[in-house]
């Protein structure tokens, strides 16, 4: 099933990893972070080229940066969100092709509201696509067993539905990366080889409280590109994810907020901890989507220092109300 740096899933492998998981689901949550990447690629363990990601991101527009789409449908608010930055064919040209980012962090049910919706992944694929994308890859490199992770979620068969392809990242897709101006991000290796020949890369992250970070969203969601031993970036965790939003510069980023996670983020596993708040949040600025998202969630700039300290890094602005934002009813 392998070819190259690709590890693409067979639906007999789905089966047998996602019944072995089946057991261990009630210990997804506390028990993910003890297992995070433990048989991940190590820092040495990378292949030795110090390389950096491309630029994904599009050029800018006045007034058309960021969109607030609300209403309770995912995909409706999506196609509405994209339709007021400019259409999809602004971010997606004919023959190229397109990574997409969901978080796919937990051997978890999209119910739960831990992982990015598989209807956002969907509808995404389904967009790019209609641009004339002439490829559409879904990449993650989760904590728990990636098999599962992408089964359990439901973003296998959504992606395959939609005509993406898998890919899971075997020990080959990673580089050794030391980000310019980083100071944790230093010989480390990063999910680089799926992106080396992309043309355009959409963050889908879903809105959540995170015990160590405050809030998981858009910038969070490119710890899934880092390999080796990454929890021990938690001890200094908002400097990382500033990190990362240096490190990545997206075409777009989707924030779902119809359903967030309030409490015991980022695993959740109770359908108590969520809460329906019927926003979406699209943008071509990571930093103010997040910005926006934190008011969501109840907290200001002051609560997620992450913010801040990407904004002074040159990721984006805080001051999402200086982008004008887009307001619309996705009905």
């Amino acid at each position: 099933m392998r070819n190259g740096w690709k590890e693409r899933l067979g639906r007999r492998e789905l089966l047998e990893r996602a019944l072995k998981a089946g057991a261990m689901l009630g210990f997804a949550g506390l028990a993910s972070y003890a297992l995070y990447d433990r048989d991940g690629p190590q820092p040495g363990a990378a292949k030795r080229e110090t390389m950096s990601l491309p630029d994904f991101s599009v050029s800018p527009v006045q007034g058309k940066t960021m969109c607030v789409a609300k209403g309770p449908d995912r995909l409706k608010s999506l196609q509405a969100a994209i339709t007021a930055l400019g259409g999809i064919e602004r971010f997606v040209k004919p023959g190229e092709t397109v990574v997409i980012k969901p978080n796919i962090a937990f051997a978890s049910s999209p119910d739960l509201g831990a992982t990015t919706h598989p209807d956002l992944v969907a509808g995404t694929v389904a967009l790019c696509r209609a641009a004339g994308a002439a490829r559409v890859v879904v990449v993650d490199n989760p904590i728990n067993d990636p098999a599962s992770c992408f089964y359990l979620s439901g973003i296998e068969r959504a992606a395959r539905d939609a005509e993406a392809e898998i890919v899971v990242p075997g020990p080959d897709a990673f580089r050794t990366m030391s980000l310019a101006g980083g100071k944790l991000i230093r010989d480390w290796p990063v999910l680089l080889e799926p992106l080396r020949t992309a043309h355009r890369l959409i963050g889908i992250a879903p809105l959540k409280s995170h015990h160590r970070s405050g809030a998981s969203m858009t910038m969070k969601n490119w710890y899934g590109l880092l390999g080796g031993r990454r929890n021990i970036f938690h001890q200094d965790i908002h400097a990382i994810i500033a990190e990362l939003a240096m490190m990545v510069k997206p075409t777009l980023v989707v924030l779902d907020g119809i359903t967030a996670m309030t409490a015991n983020g980022p695993t959740g596993g109770s359908r108590a901890d969520l809460k329906n708040m019927d926003t979406l949040i699209a943008g071509c600025d990571q930093v103010a989507v997040d910005a926006y998202g934190a008011g969501l969630l109840g907290m200001t700039l002051s609560d997620l220092p992450f913010i801040q300290m990407a904004e002074a890094a040159g990721a984006g602005s805080s001051d999402f109300r200086s982008l004008e934002p887009l307001y619309i009813e996705a009905v």
